[in-house]
C-alpha cells in the first residue's frame, strides 16, 4: 500500500520523505497550498486537527508531526532499508537523545533563520535583523557543540546514520545553498565533513528531484 504524504514542500516533509526512502517505503506526495490557507480546509484539520504540516496516511491510519512519522516507519520497517534507531537500547537512547537536541537547540534558530531570510511573506514581509542576528548566534553554539561530537564521531548519534542526521538536512540545506550563511557550516571542519556525507546520500538526492519532477511518486 501507498503512503499518502500530505503537505507542501517544506523542510518538515523532505526529512519524512527521506526517511521512508532509507526504510524503502513506497509514497506520493499530496499537494497542500498553505498560501490559500488549505491547511484550515475542514476536510484537513480532520487528519490534523492543530492544521499543521506533514500528515500521513497509512491505510486507515494517520500520523502527523514529522519527527514522530520518522520514529513511527523507523520501527514498522525495521528490518527493512537501512536502520535509523541504532542496534542497541544504548544507540537508540542516543537517538532519541540527539533527536531531541535537533527539536530543541537547533531548528528553532534554524527556522527563525530561514523565516527571516527566505520566506518573510511568513511574517507579513517584515524581517527583523535583531531576529537573524540573534538566530544565528544560537546555531554558532549549537554547531560548536556538534564540531566536538562530530570530532569523535562519524554521526552525531555515533558511528551510524539514523534519523538525526535525516532530521538535519532540511535546514542546512537552507543554510548552506540558500540562505548565502555556508560559512557557518564549511568553516567547521567535522561539521562540514558530516554536512558532506549525508547531503550526499542517494535518499536526499531523491528528494531534491522529487522537487522538481511532474509526479511526486517513488517507485
Amino acid at each position: 500500500m501507498v503512503v499518502k504524504v500530505y503537505s507542501p514542500h517544506c523542510a518538515s516533509t523532505k526529512r519524512v520523505m527521506v526517511c521512508l526512502i532509507e526504510k524503502e517505503v513506497e509514497f506520493e506526495t499530496i499537494p497542500l497550498d498553505v498560501i490559500k490557507g488549505e491547511h484550515k480546509d475542514p476536510q484537513y484539520l480532520k487528519l490534523q486537527p492543530f492544521g499543521g504540516i506533514p500528515v500521513i496516511e497509512d491505510g486507515d491510519y494517520t500520523l502527523y508531526e514529522s519527527r514522530a512519522i520518522m520514529r513511527y516507519y523507523a520501527e514498522k520497517y525495521r528490518s527493512q532499508g537501512v536502520e535509523l534507531l541504532g542496534k542497541t537500547i544504548e544507540e537508540r537512547g542516543l537517538v532519541e537523545q540527539w533527536l531531541e537536541v535537533e527539536a530543541q537547540n537547533f531548528n528553532p534558530p534554524a527556522s527563525d533563520l530561514a523565516i527571516h531570510i527566505l520566506f518573510p511573506f511568513i511574517i507579513g514581509n517584515n524581517p527583523d535583523p535583531k531576529v537573524i542576528e540573534e538566530s544565528e548566534a544560537k546555531l554558532v553554539n549549537v554547531l560548536n557543540i556538534y564540531e566536538e561530537r562530530l570530532s569523535k564521531n562519524k554521526y552525531l548519534a555515533g558511528d551510524f546514520f539514523s534519523l538525526v542526521d535525516i532530521s538535519h538536512l532540511p535546514f542546512i540545506d537552507y543554510i548552506v545553498n540558500h540562505m548565502r550563511k555556508d560559512y557557518l557550516i564549511k568553516d567547521r571542519k567535522y561539521v562540514s565533513a558530516w554536512w558532506d556525507d549525508i547531503s550526499n546520500r542517494p535518499s536526499w538526492t531523491k528528494v531534491l528531484e522529487l522537487y522538481t519532477a511532474p509526479i511526486l511518486l517513488l517507485k
